[in-house]
């Protein structure tokens, strides 16, 4: 999947958007270790986290080439994912599968040589998950959305791995939490959808809008109070050497609140990363949060 300069340029955009870049920003959860564990300004951490940042980015790209090639047939009953390349016929099944094994390829190459062996399993165990998914899993009810969660899971390990800092279990199982709240608003989305008569993928069955709504109620509750407990922690405040840490929670309240408003209110839940780059209210609780780790960073001295 060589994008030349003979290559007509419909052809080497819809490349590009088999490969959906716009969604490398779920791979941000790789810098979560560096940020949490002070090591913004070391420099080599910086670059070998950044390396890490591409090459989760290719293989994501490779994996959703994978993806669309199963759900090909779905995507082309779906009324916004029938615009895809392979479902809109712009692309064939053997072009997706070149650009899938040339951007694998390359993810691993450059991790052989340049990314410890550590990260180079996790990436091998993040392609098998996602395989798998493809192929099966994210048919089961439940177990679709684990296995979504457990991907974001994956790229905090490798961010800790590159960065040199331990991943603790706080990062672990708030980051899970959150991709579940987040996958569940998807499913309770593609339910919406489903109820008017567009055909959704088959682990909803497995679902309805009654179960997803209190799931993602509960897991809502579950993010907010596990935050709090990370924040008023022992080990954390004295990590962190300050007290304050319980400030930050009233930004993850607000961002909480409000992927809920988008979900229950606006019923528009689908796409977190579309909402992320769209939605001015979540962009400034994520920047609110940001500024106030930086300023009880600063005055514990770090």
């Amino acid at each position: 999947m060589e994008v030349t300069p003979n290559m007509p340029p419909r052809r080497a955009a819809a490349f590009f958007r088999l490969i959906r870049p716009e969604q490398s920003v779920k791979n941000a959860f790789i810098w979560l270790p560096l940020f949490f564990g002070h090591r913004l300004s070391d420099l080599h951490a910086v670059v070998y986290t950044a390396l890490a940042f591409v090459v989760f980015s290719m293989t994501a790209g490779a994996v959703y080439a994978l993806n669309d090639i199963r759900d090909m047939e779905d995507d082309r009953a779906h009324p916004t994912n029938s615009a895809r390349p392979l479902a809109s016929g712009e692309l064939a099944v053997q072009d997706a599968l070149a650009a899938a094994g040339i951007l694998t390829l390359a993810a691993f190459v450059v991790s052989a040589y340049f990314l410890p062996m550590g990260f180079l399993e996790v990436l091998a165990g993040y392609v098998a998950l996602n395989i798998a998914y493809s192929f099966y899993l994210k048919h089961l009810a439940i177990i679709d959305v684990v296995c979504v969660s457990v991907g974001f899971v994956l790229r905090v390990f490798a961010g800790g791995i590159v960065a040199d800092v331990p991943v603790t279990h706080w990062i672990v199982i708030m980051t899970f939490l959150l991709a579940m709240l987040l996958a569940l608003g998807k499913r309770r989305d593609g339910l919406l959808l489903a109820a008017k008569g567009h055909k959704g993928r088959k682990a909803l069955e497995g679902y309805n809008i009654e179960f997803v709504s209190y799931a993602m109620v509960v897991m809502t509750s579950v993010v907010i109070v596990g935050y709090l407990l990370y924040t008023t922690s022992p080990e954390v405040i004295k990590r962190h050497g300050t007290d304050n840490l319980y400030l930050t929670a009233i930004w993850v309240v607000l961002g909480v609140l409000r992927y809920m408003q988008i979900a229950f209110v606006e019923q528009r839940s689908g796409e977190p990363t579309g909402i992320l780059y769209k939605d001015r209210f979540i962009w400034a609780v994520i920047g609110g949060w940001l500024l106030t780790f930086y300023w009880l960073f600063h005055t514990a001295g770090y």
